[in-house]
């Protein structure tokens, strides 16, 4: 498939709308937490989101597989060849508690494969977006939710990522979810480098650091669905990055029958 400019830019400005919706709740209303049967945490901020993003996408032609709908079955799409994969809101946990580290994630997903990826931090206004054939980008503080219509004017204003820096051997790990195994595999790069910097990061901005070039390598070792991951390997594979399961050069695919991720590692492209 080739992505057009004008299909960037409708889930760029998607991404931006879902985070104005859950910045209205951020806001000004007292968050509703109820929990969901996997034992993780849902807020109005996340179907307020959902809502928002999906008036968007449900114009395009493709389905759409969000966190909020997850129970459509496999039989149906695994006749999907391009899908969105969606998280309205990744890192409730860190929404919360009010630290801005969450983030809002859209994917297209081409036959197994992320090929187009947009990562908005609505509190931090940041917006990072990739996709085969335009490689991956950063652009700092946008605005408030206005459409954005020209694509040339997001690229002028963005960064081109990675964006190199000298910097210690780093290590992102998660803000919530640090495991034993991750912990583990932390010291073995350190010993491997010397000395590593440790740097924890809620939601899918881990994935971002690895990609805008502030961090070497992001070990998951825990529990992590494909809407967690989805936008942000397309940024990350379009930057030079990947994401291998753990101890193979296998890359993470989506769309499966069971979607929950195996553990992976977030590192330079073999």
């Amino acid at each position: 498939m080739i992505i057009t400019r004008e299909l960037l830019i409708t889930v760029i400005n998607a991404a931006i709308k879902g985070g104005a919706a859950i910045m209205d709740v951020y806001n000004n209303q007292e968050t509703e937490v109820t929990i969901k049967e996997d034992n993780s945490p849902l807020t109005q901020a996340d179907n307020k989101s959902n809502e928002a993003i999906m008036s968007v996408l449900e114009n395009t032609e493709y389905p759409v597989l969000s966190e909020e709908g997850r129970d459509i079955g496999f039989e149906e799409r695994k006749n999907w060849e391009l899908l969105w994969v969606v998280d309205p809101l990744d890192g409730t946990k860190e929404f919360i508690k009010r630290n801005g580290e969450f983030t809002v994630n859209i994917a297209l997903v081409q036959n197994g494969k992320p090929i187009l990826g947009v990562i908005y931090v609505p509190v931090a206004k940041d917006l990072y977006f990739g996709a085969e054939g335009y490689g991956s980008y950063k652009i700092g503080r946008v605005g408030s939710y206005t459409e954005i219509a020209d694509f040339d004017v997001i690229v002028k204003a963005a960064e081109k990522l990675p964006i190199q820096e000298k910097r210690k051997f780093t290590v992102v790990g998660s803000r919530s979810h640090m495991s034993a195994e991750t912990e583990d595999y932390i010291k073995k790069l350190e010993a491997e480098h010397g000395e590593a910097t440790i740097m924890s990061k809620g939601s899918s901005l881990k994935i971002c650091m690895v990609a805008e070039g502030k961090a070497d390598e992001y070990p998951r070792f825990a529990p992590t669905m494909e809407w967690d991951t989805a936008a942000g390997h397309a940024i990350a594979a379009n930057a030079g990055f990947d994401m291998y399961l753990h101890n193979k050069n296998t890359r993470l695919v989506y769309n499966k029958k069971d979607l929950l991720n195996p553990w992976f590692i977030v590192k330079k492209a073999i």
